[in-house]
């Protein structure tokens, strides 16, 4: 029996991977200013010089593409990697001691709260009065949190944690919020290694105390 198989050409895939890449960032353009709910995807569109019809072909719909563009920006790349492959995990995993551990989290914590703290803050505001985005807002927080929980297991294994497991995830959690890189480093103007310092002395200080 012979089996037709669909052939797809390198080319072709590498010019949707253009154009995908092309609406995303037309996306984080236009929902920052001048914001999701005042940006239809005709505008988006035009911005990445597609049609809209495209736009709708490779995102479906306008909350589809606010999904994929806060995955985008918060791993830096387009990658079917799930965030518990990536490097950066490899590395934490790989050290010994809970300052070890966090100075090399909050190192990637920096990288990724200056690529994406643009859109999370549209994000933010638009969550407000949009429920699309109040949903993926939610999600984001939900799935930051289960991170959380994941990097608390990793670091109670150094023995030096002494709170629960659930309130370290919590102090992970918040001290990882992107509002705290806002204020500190947008905001206040503190060098990106003076954040960095204060998220490990910060989560250290607490996790290393007795509940």
């Amino acid at each position: 029996m012979t089996v037709n198989r669909r052939y797809v050409s390198p080319r072709r895939q590498e010019q949707a991977r253009q154009t995908r890449r092309a609406i995303l960032d037309a996306a984080a353009k236009l929902f920052v200013d001048p914001g999701y709910a005042a940006t239809p995807l005709t505008a988006v569109a035009a911005q990445a010089g597609v049609a809209v019809q495209t736009v709708y072909a490779v995102f479906g719909n306008k909350r589809q593409l606010l999904s994929d563009l806060v995955d985008v920006t918060l791993v830096g790349d387009d990658e079917r990697v799930a965030m518990a492959e990536r490097s950066f995990v490899a590395d934490i995993r790989a050290l010994t001691g809970l300052r070890a551990k966090l100075t090399r989290y909050a190192r990637h914590l920096a990288e990724t709260h200056a690529r994406q703290v643009h859109v999370m803050l549209a994000l933010a505001g638009a969550a407000t009065a949009d429920a699309d985005a109040a949903m993926i807002w939610r999600k984001n927080l939900e799935d930051r949190r289960r991170g959380m929980e994941m990097f608390a297991a990793d670091l109670a294994a150094t023995g030096e944690v002494l709170v629960s497991q659930d309130r370290a995830a919590d102090v992970l959690w918040l001290a990882q919020d992107i509002r705290n890189y806002d204020w500190l480093v947008r905001e206040r103007g503190w060098p990106v290694e003076r954040f960095e310092r204060w998220f490990v002395d910060s989560v250290a200080a607490v996790l290393g105390a007795p509940d």
